[in-house]
């Protein structure tokens, strides 16, 4: 069986994503996924009561598999914004719209399987590209299995061809 490699949103993509987004809510609703590497469902269940200022971090209760975990506040995401929670959008109309940004910045002609899930998988390879453990960005995207995780090794193996040029 044949595996493919997600496809990512890079934060180059989604600066052009943002750029091209009208609604304020679909706007954080992209930076949720790709700024704390939220999934459609999990964006749409934020209220106000899982943000936490202090430590900067939103609770992500009951997520796939009904599990709770804590993530990162993404920087852009503004106290202001807190009245806008619930987003009260549906999933469809999301990912619609998240179609329609990518489309008008371009980023569907160089990625068309772009979704809003590669806003998550973004995410995860950014998390990676900074050299976060990948234990730790396993327990940031609430993965049960590290085989799941690590498909964000893959998508860049920088550290593995460094490895292998100072080796040979």
């Amino acid at each position: 069986m044949v595996k493919k490699l997600p496809t990512t949103i890079s934060e180059e993509d989604f600066i052009q994503i943002i750029k091209k987004t009208k609604s304020e809510k679909h706007k954080i609703a992209f930076l949720l996924g790709f700024g704390a590497g939220l999934r459609v469902s999990e964006v749409l269940k934020v209220e106000p009561r899982h943000i936490n200022w202090i430590r900067k971090t939103i609770f992500v209760e009951q997520g796939k598999g009904k599990k709770d975990r804590i993530v990162p506040l993404p920087k852009g995401l503004k106290q202001k914004h807190i009245n806008l929670f619930p987003l009260g959008i549906t999933p469809r109309a999301l990912q619609f719209a998240f179609k329609r940004a990518a489309e008008k910045s371009g980023i569907l002609k160089i990625k068309p399987d772009a979704h809003f899930h590669s806003l998550r998988h973004g995410f995860g390879s950014n998390c990676a590209n900074k050299g976060i453990p990948i234990h730790q960005i396993r327990t940031l995207m609430g993965h049960s299995n590290i085989s799941t995780t690590n498909v964000y090794l893959e998508l860049n193996p920088k550290e593995a061809l460094k490895s292998y040029e100072e080796l040979f």
